[in-house]
Parts: C-alpha cells; structure tokens; sequence
C-alpha cells in the first residue's frame, strides 16, 4: 500500500495549480488534448530536469519503469511516450511555461526580500547580464550566430537578494546584449550592476532619467573631463580616485549630458579598475564593492547550465528549446520556493543534488535535509573479530 508523499509530488506540491491552468487556458495548450496534457508535459520535463536525464529515450525508460507509481507523482496519464513528449515540446505554445514562470517568481521574490545583502545598502540591487548557449548550426539552422554556428542568448536581470531571476529574455544569438536594456521596467532608487557590454550611454541616461542608479565598468578609450575630485583614503582602501566630470565625445555627451561620477580603484593585483555611476551619494569603496556583487549573475548561469538541462536539449525546434529553457527556469524558481517555505538551510545546489536521488522516496522533504549528526567518539565505532 502507498504510504505518504512521493518527494517529487511534495516538490511539485507548491506549483500554484490555478494559474496553471490559467496559463494553459490562455494559450490553448490543451486544445484537442486527450491522454498527455500540458500538466503531465510539465511534470515529465520537470523530472527530466531534476534526476538529469540525458535524452526523451531516457525519459521514458525511467517513467515506464515506475509506471505504478506515475499517479501518485502527478501524472494523469497512463504512461510516458518519447514520442508524445517530442510532440508536444514541439507544437505546444512555450508562453504557457514563460507566464507560468514569472508567476513563480512573483511569489519567490517576496520570499526573499528580507534577505540579506554583502553590504550595507538598503535598496535593491539587480545584476543585468546575458549568456550564449551554443548549439549545432545542422540541428538547429532556425538560430543562426556565426557562419558554422548556432546559439541563443538568455538575457537574465538578477534580483541579488536570493539570486531569483526578476527578468528574463530569450533572443537568437546574433541579437546584442546591450539592446535588451530597452526591455526593462526600470524601478527607481533600484542599483543596476552593468559590465561593460552594456556601456551605452543613451540607455544609461534613460536609467538616469528613471531616478535608478547604475554601476559599470569604462571602457578604455572612454573619453572623461574632470570638473573636480573628491578626497579619498589611499591607505586604508585601495581607491585611487573618485572624481565627478563629464563625456567629452561628441556623441557620448549628447547622449548623456549630465554628470557622471568616476571611481578608480586598485584590486589585489595591483590593475586599476575604472567605475562609472550616476550616484554621487556612495562612498567609493562601496561602489567598488557593489560592482563585485555582480559575480552572483554569472553563478546563476553557472548553476542553471551545469545542474539544469539546459545546454542538452530534447528537441530541436525552437519550440522545443525555449519550453525546456523555461521550464528549467520553473523548476529552479520552484526549489528557491521550496527551500524558503520549508525553512531549509540547505544551499539550492545542495537541495538539488539530494533531490536528484530521491524523487520516489516517501520521506518528507524537511526529514530528508536533515543533517544527521556524526559520531566523532571512536568507542562507538564496530570493533572487527579478533580471530583466536
């Protein structure tokens, strides 16, 4: 007799259903549907994701082979097909998965918004960045990036107070990051950490304009005037300059007219690293601080891609492909709902890596993080036979 909830389905537990469906109603995802819905589509993929499966083929071999217990995971239907799954990743509407996901997010977000920051900042902090994932130009002529490559960009606004993803934009590869700036809902008396890929100066002054603040790298060739400096500590910091001027190329001062403030600091190796913001309030060692909060976007790339199937793909079709891209993104976003619900103090890699093992256990999720303590006292340890 089944006792208790399969680990998967405490997991999937906190997938708000309603909206769910609301997604699905929306797009017609569902529509001349009968065995396999949108939400056993969901729930595979989602599986897939969380124990690693390398193809649709391994997909299904690990589902069949619990079909007795497909029920209680969730599923609907009767058994799992490579075929029917392909099918549907394919012709299914991804915007179900990407409404689906922001919805997730709005709910992590408030989670985490007591969280604490490296410094001492009480504002928002968002670090905009993207990654290109490299794809076969054969497999995948649809996403052309250079002339025997293929490639799409997942374009990601990171809130760092709990790493969750508050933007996100899929593009194709030759698409540039600085461009998808436009896309932003800008919110003021926020801080948005820019390397300098993102160093335009007409967008930056629209974030000026919005009454946010910005913090990015200068580019060497980047022309600056000087109108005055500001005393700095040289001995108990490693700033070297913070001085408030203007652009003086034509161009870069007709798209930001206004004042820019410039601090240089010096890093453990000695190299100098230039700033530019438009906040003028900050100490400068802040500034460079602030900056260096930027490294939590490129871990979130790191951990999506190395611990989510994101770079193996189970379609070929650009359907295919952004369905799996979010429904990684969904299940990531679940586990950070999850871990913050369950109070568990584990890391989201740690979660992960337990998780993966134990999809058909019936331990409660709270039980199985639990950290058995270990015994240190050697008396305790089993004593081999001495053979007379």
């Amino acid at each position: 007799m089944h006792q208790g909830k399969l680990v998967f389905a405490q997991l999937m537990a906190h997938l708000p259903m309603s909206t769910f469906r609301r997604c699905v109603a929306r797009h017609n995802g569902d529509f001349k549907v009968q065995d396999f819905h949108c939400l056993d589509q969901f729930f595979a993929m989602a599986f897939a994701q969380l124990t690693y499966r390398e193809s649709l083929r391994d997909i299904e071999i690990n589902l069949r082979a619990q079909s007795q217990r497909l029920y209680h995971m969730g599923f609907r239907c009767a058994t799992i097909s490579r075929n029917t799954l392909s099918n549907a990743n394919a012709t299914r509407p991804w915007q179900i998965y990407a409404d689906l996901a922001q919805h997730l997010i709005g709910i992590a977000r408030p989670l985490y918004a007591r969280e604490s920051l490296a410094l001492d900042l009480d504002a928002m902090v968002y670090a905009f960045d993207a990654t290109t994932i490299d794809l076969c130009l054969s497999v995948f002529p649809w996403a052309p990036f250079r002339s025997t490559k293929a490639a799409i960009k997942l374009h990601t606004l990171l809130d760092l107070r709990g790493s969750i993803p508050a933007f996100i934009h899929i593009t194709d590869g030759k698409t540039h990051e600085v461009n998808t700036l436009d896309e932003l809902t800008l919110e003021a008396g926020a801080f948005y950490l820019l390397d300098r890929g993102y160093l335009d100066f007409k967008r930056l002054f629209v974030i000026h304009q919005a009454r946010a603040f910005f913090v990015t790298r200068a580019k060497s060739n980047t022309q600056f005037k000087r109108r005055y400096s500001q005393s700095v500590d040289r001995i108990n910091t490693h700033v070297i300059c913070d001085q408030i001027g203007v652009l003086t190329v034509h161009y870069s001062s007709k798209d930001y007219p206004e004042a820019l403030r410039r601090v240089v600091v010096k890093d453990e190796s000695g190299k100098r690293i230039t700033f530019l913001t438009n906040n003028f309030s900050l100490k400068p060692e802040l500034i460079a601080q602030l900056y260096r909060q930027r490294w939590q976007v490129e871990l979130f790339f790191k951990w999506i891609k190395q611990h989510l199937r994101i770079k193996t793909f189970y379609g070929e079709t650009e359907n295919a492909v952004r369905t799996q891209i979010w429904i990684a993104i969904c299940t990531y976003v679940l586990i950070a709902i999850a871990k913050k619900r369950l109070k568990l103090t584990h890391s989201l890699y740690e979660i992960l890596q337990i998780l993966s093992l134990t999809m058909f256990e019936n331990i409660p999720i709270n039980q199985l993080l639990t950290t058995t303590p270990v015994n240190s006292n050697r008396n305790s340890e089993l004593k081999q036979l001495s053979l007379l």
